[in-house]
């Protein structure tokens, strides 16, 4: 299983050489978000101070601060205003996703609901919204605001959608696709606009960073989904089976109930309809991963995504940020954090 997934020190580079070369506006985003989860309100202060320290790579506000230096931005904060907001709506659906999830662990450390419980986290979690709200207003694009609100909307329905399907062993591919689109890629997608709309961009420039965007977030998901069945590591602090103990039909469970016979799907069918799965049935569900080779199908999928966003950006000219955009790629398949 070493070879299936070739953690490329490239993959990692790219990331990090973003984030060098973003570093002081990265810095001023750290700043602004800090400001903005302030209150008069202890148990929010503390629950945001929290939930910031445990950690996050910051990739979408990353995405809205490259994406405008590439298509030119040079004026004032909107860029580092608005990289903010992307975070702010991020950080809250991590809240209540948790929250949904039942989830005690996150990067390894204890999640806000495990500590201050679930009702405190959903507030948090809308306080975390209305924030990012207030900076869209005080921004005061119009194309800006449709766009970021109508995410957070699109992520409200693949949250629902994603329940409303949950234990499905037989759920079809192109629904699981639908659910990561609304879920995570309309946030990638919306980051990378965003630079292209505050740097005045034509449409065809839009479009490409949409596009850009969109496929980076399905392949990321797909890796990370195929990675919670790649038993001999664990990766970046994930907790290895956490997505099959929630009950979650991800890409590598539809890939073997695809080509299992009709023992394996009825298996499959069983399990993710119990309110509880034991070790027994994850260790038999990873037989048949491993069987059926559902991870690196997985990958491979990922990888015409990585190739698609790649290519969105061949319209605009060469340049040291259409570069490091290009690599970010790989590491969306690749990464090893």
């Amino acid at each position: 299983m070493g070879s299936v997934i070739p953690l490329k020190k490239s993959a990692n580079s790219a990331y990090l050489e973003l984030k060098n070369i973003l570093g002081e506006k990265l810095q001023k985003v750290e700043v602004l978000i800090e400001q903005k989860l302030k209150s008069e309100v202890d148990l929010i202060k503390r629950m945001s101070e929290h939930h910031l320290k445990s950690g996050g790579k910051r990739l979408r506000a990353l995405l809205t601060l490259e994406s405008a230096k590439l298509t030119g931005y040079k004026e004032d904060n909107r860029d580092i205003n608005l990289a903010a907001c992307v975070e702010l709506i991020h950080s809250a659906t991590l809240l209540h996703d948790d929250v949904i999830d039942e989830s005690s662990l996150r990067r390894g450390v204890k999640t806000t609901n495990s500590i201050w419980g679930n009702q405190s986290s959903i507030l948090v979690g809308d306080y975390l919204l209305s924030r990012s709200f207030e900076i869209m207003v005080q921004d005061g694009d119009l194309e800006v605001l449709q766009l970021l609100s109508s995410t957070s909307a699109k992520i409200a329905q693949g949250e629902v959608l994603q329940l409303q399907h949950k234990g499905e062993a037989d759920l079809l591919e192109e629904t699981y696709i639908d659910i990561i689109n609304l879920k995570t890629a309309a946030l990638f997608s919306a980051a990378t606009k965003t630079g292209a709309c505050i740097s005045k961009s034509n449409e065809k420039e839009k479009k490409a960073l949409e596009s850009y965007g969109r496929n980076l977030g399905l392949a990321f998901q797909i890796a990370d989904d195929a990675l919670d069945y790649y038993a001999k590591e664990k990766f970046f602090g994930k907790e290895i089976g956490k997505d099959f103990y929630e009950g979650k039909v991800t890409l590598p469970l539809i890939t073997i109930f695809q080509k299992g016979n009709e023992e394996e799907k009825e298996f499959l069918n069983e399990i993710m309809k119990k309110d509880k799965r034991t070790e027994e049935d994850f260790s038999e569900t990873l037989a048949l991963i491993f069987k059926y080779k559902a991870v690196e199908t997985s990958l491979k999928k990922a990888e015409y995504f990585v190739n698609v966003s790649y290519d969105a950006l061949a319209i605009f000219p060469d340049s040291t940020d259409k570069r490091i955009l290009q690599n970010l790629t790989s590491f969306s398949l690749n990464r090893s954090f």
